[in-house]
């Protein structure tokens, strides 16, 4: 299917979305895990909660600037009381936001919107390195 500047703002503000529940779903989660073990990946979802607001700036700034106006609503967040699942929540979260960057890169090519790509690559690269930092916690 063709992308259109509105589909295209409807993506970019369920992406936002997206963003929003991530910084607050890696908050909560620094704020609960518990153990030694999990003192690394603790101090690291606090920066990923930061990148995550970050990105969400780096959206609305594009949203306004292609005509749109940026969403305040908040996609579902995941809770565990087990620090494992935790992660994997997070984990699956940054496989999601993966996948949504990708096809909104594409999308952002065929609409020739040389400047949003390259917003939205420089998001990707940080959500590819948290999901390396969260799939690393993971195997040990």
């Amino acid at each position: 299917m063709k992308i259109t500047m509105k589909k295209m703002l409807a993506e970019l503000n369920k992406d936002l979305e997206w963003e929003y529940s991530a910084a607050i779903q890696y908050v909560q989660h620094a704020a609960t895990i518990n153990g030694a073990e999990y003192d690394s990946i603790q101090k690291e979802l606090l920066i990923h909660a930061t990148e995550e607001m970050q990105h969400a700036v780096m959206l609305s700034e594009q949203i306004n600037f292609l005509g749109g106006v940026p969403t305040v609503d908040v996609e579902k967040r995941e809770i565990s009381s087990n620090n494992k699942e935790m992660l994997k929540q997070d984990l699956k979260g940054e496989e999601n936001a993966i996948k949504r960057y990708k096809e909104r890169i594409a999308q952002a090519e065929e609409l020739r919107e040389y400047g949003l790509r390259r917003v939205l690559e420089d998001i990707l690269i940080q959500e590819e390195e948290h999901k390396r930092d969260i799939a690393n916690a993971l195997s040990k």
